[in-house]
């Protein structure tokens, strides 16, 4: 986050707009009125736009605008660096999470929440949602940003997620429950705490196994999800669930999740609940990918990575899922989204653009379908399209202004020369990269 200063009316004149559809439509000489309550006033041809009230007047002569990024999942507890094996076995997670609950541990967490918050959104990212916190930081947060207090990304907070005792998640970022009731239990007590979104384990993980097959391996069957997803319905909560085989995909879309998040191969049943989900809110279901989580531990070689062999073995045995699940819902025209998993190892806080690059090099998405997934898609599939996504009067002012055009080259998302959350300008924003991280992704992705 960056310190709170008093929003202004301001113009963007002369701009290349990227309109984030997929088709890759551009405008060109266009200027973009912001007012001062930080909503778009006018999109018009520069010469059909004189500004003459004395905003300020920023000249993106020979630059590019375009809605900022939308990053859908996101964890707020680490910076991306590589997590330590021992925090996954179940002692480490236990020792961890009373580390994180303690007196000492929770201002901890809150500095570290913020920080992953202030790089996400001087990266480009403008909304985010969190899949499993270890506490309600991120809705305080979230909080903070609304009331105006600190300038940042607009949040969708879910707080901790719901997994099966000794789950995926357990117990460093999830509740836990066995029975239906206490699946609900435990989403309404997030609920009680505020949340705006609901994550499920409703498979085994990588991060946390502790045998080969795990990862992808269901944990919850249909009624246990289905308490939940009705739960955040009633509240009008979307909800996600952690799912990388096809059995634990399927229990989730039967169950009504909104959102499947990492996913695997798909099959005419899956493809069709994907596109009409009785049981979901809206009457139908997304996919969140991640391809930045998964590729890294298979890419880059054992010894850089620090994982263990189980953790091998597992990210082996879903990434191929991951990756055909991907391109398989982008064939079929099924609701394809950005997100990257932030905070597991080599997934920065700072690398959104890569999922983008990602999804064309993998997953046969043009770069015109990458940037409108990160943007509109991803909004419509959060429920905050009526306010973001897009560049359109009455829309906040969420943008990027870059340097050269992503539609020809994605690179130009690395490093925006300019950011707008909510009307409130960012100028040169920056970010702490690592350098060692960089150059691996670099060299496992070919850039």
């Amino acid at each position: 986050m960056v310190a709170i200063a008093p929003r202004e009316p301001f113009a963007i004149t002369h701009a290349t707009v990227v309109t984030a559809d997929a088709v890759g439509t551009t405008l060109e000489d266009m200027t973009i009125l912001v007012g001062a309550d930080g909503r778009i006033e006018q999109v018009a041809p520069s010469a059909q736009a004189p500004v003459r009230d004395g905003r300020r007047i920023i000249d993106a002569t020979d630059k590019v605008v375009m809605p900022g990024l939308i990053n859908a999942h996101t964890h707020l507890f680490s910076d991306g660096k590589p997590l330590n094996p021992k925090m996954a076995t179940p002692r480490g997670q236990r020792v961890t999470a009373a580390i994180m609950h303690s007196p000492f541990g929770r201002p901890y967490l809150k500095a570290r929440a913020k920080a992953s918050v202030t790089t996400l959104l001087n990266s480009g990212v403008t909304t985010i949602r969190t899949l499993g916190d270890v506490e309600y930081e991120a809705v305080d947060l979230r909080d903070r940003i609304g009331e105006g207090r600190i300038v940042g990304p607009r949040i969708l907070a879910s707080g901790p997620l719901l997994a099966i005792p000794n789950g995926h998640g357990a117990p460093l970022i999830a509740l836990t429950g066995s029975t239906p009731d206490d699946m609900a239990n435990n989403a309404r007590l997030n609920l009680e705490h505020g949340v705006n979104a609901i994550k499920i384990a409703a498979t085994g993980g990588v991060t946390d196994a502790q045998r080969a097959g795990e990862a992808g391996s269901p944990q919850m069957g249909v009624d246990q999800m289905r308490a939940i997803c009705d739960t955040a319905h009633e509240a009008g909560v979307i909800v996600a669930a952690h799912a990388q085989s096809p059995e634990g995909v399927k229990r989730a879309l039967l169950a009504g999740v909104d959102t499947i998040e990492h996913g695997s191969a798909l099959d005419a049943e899956m493809i069709e609940l994907f596109r009409h989900n009785p049981h979901s809110l809206r009457g139908w279901s997304a996919l969140i990918p991640t391809l930045s989580a998964g590729l890294p531990l298979t890419e880059i070689d054992q010894s850089v990575t620090g994982i263990t062999d189980i953790q091998l073995s597992n990210s082996r045995n879903v990434v191929s899922g991951m990756i055909a699940g991907a391109d398989e819902a982008h064939e079929e025209g099924i609701r394809v989204g950005v997100g990257t998993d932030t905070a597991m190892t080599f997934v920065t806080q700072y690398n959104t653009w890569r999922e983008l690059d990602l999804l064309v090099k993998r997953a046969g998405f043009s770069a015109a379908e990458a940037i409108h997934a990160a943007t509109r898609m991803n909004a419509e599939i959060l429920g905050v399209d009526g306010v973001t996504g897009s560049i359109e009067v009455g829309k906040t002012a969420d943008l990027l202004v870059l340097d050269t055009d992503p539609l020809l080259d994605l690179r130009a998302l690395r490093q925006p020369a300019m950011v707008v959350t909510a009307g409130h300008v960012i100028d040169d924003p920056k970010v702490r990269r690592f350098d060692d991280i960089d150059d691996l992704l670099d060299g496992a992705f070919n850039e």
